[in-house]
C-alpha cells in the first residue's frame, strides 16, 4: 500500500510522459507498483485534479481498498517500535531493508518489503513525525567507480601475540548504475592499502571506468579546493597506468558523494553486521569471508527489480567500460622530500641516490620498485632513474651528469686515473689526446705519469683550444711529448698570438702601447 503523495505523484509523472525508471527512482517503488497505480487510475476514471482535492485517506482507500490489503495475525505483524529503536540505537548500522530480511527469515509468509516500509512509515509518522525526502541522482553506466572507507572499524581480528581484538578497516567501492560493490579488509587506511584496494577492485570488476571518484581522503588527495586539485603522487601513477581520470567530489559537498556514502551505509549494515557475528585469527581468513558475503550481496536479486547487481553490471556497466589491458599495477614505495639537501642525494634503504644539482632546495618524490629507483619533481614528473642497489658499498650512487662542473673536476682529480686525463685531452683535439696518451705510457706504471698530466691540465686552463692543439701537434710530431717541451711550445704560441693582436691595433696619439708602462 502506498500513501497518497506517492499515488498522486506517480500518476502526474506518467501523465507527463516521464519514464518508469524516473518514477521508480523518485518514489522508491518498483515497476509493478507504478503499473498497479496507473491501471487503477484508468479503471476509476477520476481526473487527477479531482483526486488532488480528495482527503489523503480517501485516495489511499480508493486505490488500496481494505479487501486488497493482506491481513496478518498479531504474531506476524512486525514490532515496529523495536525496529525503530534498533535503527536509532547508538553505534547501530542496521537499516530497514536489513531488518526486513531478518523479519522474513522468522516469518516467510509475512509482509513484503513495500508493505513493510509502508506500515513502518505509518508508525514513524504517528510516533516520531514525518520522514525527510531524498533526491534521486541520474548516473551513466560504467562512468564512475566510487571509493571510500567504511566509517565503522569493528574489532574483529585476534592479535596472535596478545590475544586482544584489533580493529580492521573496510575498503569499499561501488559502480554507478548497478551499485555492484567490492570490499576488502585492511589493518589500516594508509596509502599502500588504499592503492592496493583500488587495484584489487578494478581486478574484481575486470574493467576500468572513465572516472575514479575517491572521497577527499588524505591517502588519495593532497589538496582539493574550488581552485586547485592536487592528487597524491601514488594515485597519479595509478591514474597514468590505467589511463583513468581521478575525480574526487568537491570538498564539503555531500551531494557529490551520495552514491558512495549510500553504498558505505548499505555495507555497514549488510556486511559488518554479519562479520560481527564472529572473530578472525588472520586477515586472510577475514577477507575470505568478506569476499563470500560481498559475492552473495552482488548475486542477490534487488528488491522489486528482478535482477541482481552483478547481472546489471554485466549487462549495462561492463560493456561501457574499458577492458584491463595494461597488466597489473605494481605499487611503489614512496618517499617525499620537502627539500633536496645540498649534497643533492636522497636517502633510501641506507643508500644515497643522486639527483641533478639544480634541484637543491626543491621538493622531490622518490619511488622505489624492486629493481629501480625513480625520482620525480614536485609535479610528479620523472627526473631520473637509478638501478636499485642491494650491496653494502658504495653507499652513494651518483651519476656524473648530476654533478656541477667543479664537483666533477675535483672528483676526477681525486680519482687520478688515466681515463680522466684521456677524456680531458679529447676535448681539445686529436693531437692533445695523442700527446696525453703518450705521456701516460711513458712510465712503467701509469700512475707515475699523473703528475705530468695534471700539470698540463692546469697549464691549459683558460687557453684557446686552437693554441693547445697546435702546441700538442708540435710535441707529437717532434716526438717530444713531455711536460717541459709542451710548456715551452704553448708559451711561444701564446706570445706570438698576443703580438699579432697588438699589430692589428690602429696607431693613434691617444693610444698607449706596452712601451709606455716600462
Amino acid at each position: 500500500m502506498q500513501n497518497s503523495t506517492t499515488i498522486l505523484g506517480i500518476i502526474e509523472m506518467r501523465l507527463k510522459g516521464i519514464s518508469y525508471d524516473d518514477c521508480r527512482n523518485r518514489y522508491g517503488v518498483g515497476n509493478s507498483t507504478v503499473n498497479l497505480i496507473m491501471t487503477r487510475y484508468l479503471e476509476k476514471g477520476i481526473p487527477l485534479e479531482v483526486l488532488k482535492q480528495m482527503p489523503a485517506e480517501e485516495v489511499e482507500a480508493s486505490f488500496y481498498p481494505p479487501s486488497n490489503v493482506r491481513r496478518k495475525s498479531e504474531d506476524i505483524m512486525p514490532d515496529f517500535g523495536a525496529i525503530y529503536d534498533r535503527i536509532h540505537r547508538e553505534g547501530s548500522k542496521a537499516n530497514l531493508y536489513f531488518l526486513w530480511l531478518r523479519y522474513k527469515q522468522e516469518h516467510p509468509s509475512g509482509y513484503q518489503y513495500t508493505q513493510f516500509c509502508h506500515y513502518f512509515n505509518q508508525y514513524v509518522s504517528t510516533h516520531h513525525g514525518s520522514q525527510s525526502l531524498r533526491m534521486a541522482v541520474e548516473r551513466i553506466p560504467g562512468e564512475r567507480m566510487y571509493i571510500d572507507w567504511v566509517g565503522d572499524q569493528p574489532e574483529l581480528l585476534v592479535d596472535a601475540q596478545t590475544g586482544e581484538l584489533r580493529k580492521v578497516h573496510i575498503f569499499v567501492t561501488t559502480v554507478g548504475v548497478s551499485s555492484m560493490i567490492y570490499a576488502e579488509a585492511f589493518p589500516d587506511e594508509k596509502l599502500p592499502n588504499f592503492v592496493a584496494g583500488t587495484v584489487h577492485a578494478l581486478d574484481y570488476y575486470g574493467a576500468v571506468p572513465k572516472y575514479l571518484v575517491p572521497d577527499n581522503l588524505r591517502a588519495a588527495v593532497t589538496k582539493h579546493t574550488k581552485d586547485e586539485l592536487i592528487l597524491n603522487s601514488a594515485y597519479q601513477d595509478l591514474e597514468q597506468f590505467y589511463e583513468v581520470v581521478i575525480l574526487p567530489p568537491p570538498a564539503r559537498k555531500p551531494k557529490g558523494k551520495a552514491t558512495v556514502e549510500k553504498g558505505v551505509q548499505w555495507l555497514e549494515t549488510h556486511l559488518l553486521e554479519y562479520l560481527k557475528e564472529r572473530v578472525y585469527y588472520t586477515m586472510e581468513e577475514l577477507n575470505r569471508n568478506v569476499r563470500r558475503i560481498v559475492d552473495n550481496l552482488n548475486d542477490r536479486k534487488i528488491q522489486g527489480q528482478g535482477f541482481s547487481r552483478r547481472e546489471a553490471f554485466e549487462s549495462y556497466e561492463k560493456p561501457k567500460m574499458r577492458p584491463l589491458t595494461n597488466g597489473h599495477f605494481s605499487p611503489c614505495e614512496y618517499r617525499y622530500f620537502q627539500k633536496v639537501p645540498n649534497n643533492y642525494h636522497l636517502l633510501f634503504d641506507e643508500h644515497y641516490y643522486s639527483v641533478p644539482f639544480s634541484m637543491y632546495g626543491q621538493p622531490a618524490f622518490l619511488k622505489a620498485t624492486m629493481a629501480e629507483i625513480r625520482i620525480c619533481d614536485r609535479n610528479n614528473k620523472l627526473v631520473c632513474t637509478h638501478r636499485r642497489s642491494y650491496t653494502t658499498f658504495p653507499k652513494y650512487i651518483t651519476k656524473t651528469e648530476h654533478m656541477p662542473q667543479e664537483h666533477r673536476f675535483y672528483r676526477d682529480v681525486n680519482e687520478k686515473n688515466g681515463d680522466y686525463y684521456r677524456r680531458w685531452a679529447a676535448g681539445y683535439g686529436p693531437y692533445t689526446a695523442k700527446m696525453i696518451d703518450t705521456v701516460l705510457l711513458s712510465n712503467q706504471h701509469e700512475e707515475q705519469s699523473y703528475n705530468s698530466c695534471n700539470g698540463i691540465l692546469h697549464m691549459c686552463s683558460g687557453q684557446s683550444k686552437l693554441l693547445v692543439e697546435e702546441a700538442a701537434r708540435l710535441c707529437v710530431e717532434g716526438n717530444a711529448c713531455r711536460y717541459s717541451y709542451f710548456k715551452r711550445c704553448l708559451k711561444q704560441l701564446t706570445e706570438r698570438s698576443q703580438e699579432k693582436e697588438q699589430q692589428k691595433l690602429p696607431s693613434h696619439e691617444n693610444l698607449r702601447g706596452k712601451e709606455f708602462y716600462k
